[in-house]
């Protein structure tokens, strides 16, 4: 998994962060997707780009722009171009360049069969750049003398590369966050005690290899696996039909329709029965485009369903921060979240066993009916017998909510006036109405549409949205046009005035050639 150190750390203010828009103090930037983002999107080294526009509450939309889909911070990918630019023909040579250099210097079927050559070595020649993060093979290994080599990898090793290969740690881009065995085992029992045969794991790397590594210690093991990861470094221990490079932000295949073919017949497989999708995005990227992805993949899906089953849906576990479950079922109504505490081996905090705000906020959002999930009542978990699920021991059935109300794993208390049940440190506040943290600022407090500042929607549910655009987009070409008038003007100006400099250059010269004559 790739996520974000920066989301989630502070539990009571996960709340804040699940919003449509990256907004901040009233601004902010939000993404257009589908078939508002009109023309193809220009390409990145990460695929296609996304289209963006910049918000600001009570103000028409700003200019619509197209950054990288996979990285938040310029500096790791600083590609940027206005919707309406058009680029010159060098420039789009230039990026071409840009985009080819950053890819991978072998491919996939080259480190496959690297890897068939690496199999066949002796133990004491099976070396590993750990600087690099390359498999060695015999004749590489002057090139790398000086770095840190681990030597003698066994078949164990190979099996496991995810505990390998060093997780990626720029959290504004594809920070690596790995289940721990705990959650990782749990995932895999509850799948095969759910009857899947075949899992698609999108960024879940740790699970896919459990996957595998019991399909070869057991013979009756019947489930198969699929991965689908933006870490190219994958390749060296997978083949083409194991692994495929894909971007969760845009629905990309590095592969191209060849990789994408893959994932089709993989999904197709059995008529597309007993396949369930797994997915653990990045915390820190926008639930808009995955969302758009995923939808895509359960379009694939749909592909080989028959018309009596056009309503069924592909089964999906969506492993993500509780805080994001409005975002969430926005565009997945059918989904529910489990309350089981998903926990990795590389984060600080989000860890199995601690208590009270320090809990892990990692949840399972998924469309399978929550009766049929079992949680294991050995770390504490029981089976409520009103809501018909298993919930956290916190999580207190409300006889007033008639539901198990607490997302985070305390237990959360009824509040008369809000008519709902809130976090235990929250106090009811009388003017903004609701309940909230004590000492927030209530200026803020009260979440209002960008588009009208109205109160009760969001901008992209707002009923003046249509009209908001179509008069921001003729605002747009207005402004565009009147630069552009402003440019030429520019120009026009600078060059009459080169003109009459050079006229009168040319005119002194001849009458200084003439007194030069003259004497």
């Amino acid at each position: 998994m790739a996520a974000s150190a920066e989301q989630g750390l502070a539990i009571d203010m996960g709340d804040a962060a699940a919003g449509s828009e990256r907004t901040l103090r009233g601004s902010g930037v939000a993404v257009v997707l589908g078939q508002e983002a009109g023309r193809p999107a220009p390409c990145c080294p990460h695929g296609p780009t996304l289209l963006f526009v910049k918000v600001s509450q009570g103000k028409e939309e700003g200019r619509r722009f197209y950054a990288c889909s996979a990285c938040r911070d310029r500096k790791d990918c600083n590609f940027f171009q206005w919707e309406n630019e058009k680029v010159l023909e060098g420039r789009l040579s230039a990026r071409e360049g840009v985009n080819r250099s950053c890819q991978p210097s072998l491919s996939h079927r080259q480190n496959v069969e690297r890897f068939k050559q690496f199999g066949l070595l002796p133990l004491s020649k099976r070396k590993f750049c750990q600087e690099c993060q390359q498999l060695l093979l015999p004749m590489e290994w002057g090139k790398h003398s000086g770095h840190q080599i681990l030597s003698d990898l066994s078949i164990a090793h190979l099996q496991r590369p995810s505990q390998l290969l060093c997780p990626l740690k720029n959290k504004k881009t594809n920070a690596q966050y790995l289940f721990a065995d705990r959650s990782c085992q749990f995932l895999l029992d509850l799948i095969i005690a759910l009857g899947f045969k075949r899992v698609l794991c999108v960024g879940t790397p740790r699970l896919h290899e459990l996957i595998r590594l019991k399909a070869s210690r057991e013979q009756e093991s019947s489930v198969k696996s699929l991965l689908l990861d933006i870490d190219f470094r994958y390749s060296q221990f997978y083949t083409e039909e194991d692994f495929c490079h894909y971007n969760m932000f845009n629905h990309y295949f590095f592969g191209g329709e060849a990789a994408h073919e893959i994932c089709r017949k993989f999904l197709h497989q059995e008529k597309g029965e007993g396949v369930i999708l797994v997915t653990d995005p990045p915390f820190g990227g926008l639930v808009e485009p995955l969302a758009f992805s995923f939808k895509k993949l359960i379009a694939t899906w749909r592909e080989i369903q028959e018309e009596d089953h056009s309503s069924k849906e592909l089964p999906i576990f969506w492993i993500f921060p509780y805080y994001f479950e409005s975002r969430i079922l926005e565009f997945f109504p059918s989904f529910s979240m489990m309350d089981y505490q998903v926990d990795y081996d590389n984060h600080a905090l989000y860890k199995h066993g601690k208590t009270g705000r320090k809990q892990s906020p990692v949840r399972i959002f998924t469309n399978i009916s929550p009766s049929m999930i079992v949680l294991p009542v050995e770390e504490g978990y029981r089976f409520c017998s009103v809501c018909q699920r298993y919930v956290s021991s916190g999580n207190q059935h409300c006889e007033i909510c008639n539901s198990c109300t607490s997302k985070d794993g305390r237990r959360w208390k009824h509040c008369f006036l809000c008519k709902k049940c809130v976090k235990p440190s929250w106090i009811h506040c009388n003017t903004c109405n609701r309940c909230a943290l004590q000492g927030h600022t209530c200026e803020s407090a009260k979440a209002v549409c960008f588009i009208c500042s109205g109160a009760g929607h969001k901008r992209s549910t707002c009923p003046n949205l249509s009209v908001t655009e179509r008069a921001g987009k003729a605002d747009r070409n207005h402004r565009l046009k009147k630069n552009k008038k402003i440019k030429m003007d520019i120009v026009k100006r600078s060059y009459v005035k080169h003109a009459t400099f050079s006229r009168k250059k040319i005119k002194n010269k001849k009458k200084k050639n003439k007194n030069t004559l003259a004497c």
